[in-house]
């Protein structure tokens, strides 16, 4: 019963170090997406159970707040128009 328990033991040792492996090195997913069309840029804590997220969905950003009720879209703009310009101001 021991050797059987060993055994056990020692198989769902290495299952968990080769998922914790492949983890680390970005397989998390059973199929691999060339790109992301979605992704949540930064999001900030405003109160209790409410967050203002920056999410760009393609070539859009939006500026969402999520609240108890729900969520709020409060602004969309076009991705390009968000990067910092190159100009130094005065």
């Amino acid at each position: 019963m021991v050797r059987q328990f060993s055994a056990i033991t020692l198989t769902l040792a290495l299952l968990s170090g080769t998922l914790w492996w492949l983890r680390r090195r970005g397989f998390s997913g059973w199929r691999r997406r060339p790109e992301q069309l979605m992704e949540v840029v930064e999001s900030r804590p405003l109160a209790p159970g409410h967050t203002l997220h920056l999410v760009r969905v393609a070539d859009r950003a939006m500026a969402l707040a999520t609240h108890n009720g729900g969520c709020t879209l409060l602004e969309t703009r076009a991705w390009s128009d968000l990067r910092p310009s190159t100009e130094a101001r005065p």
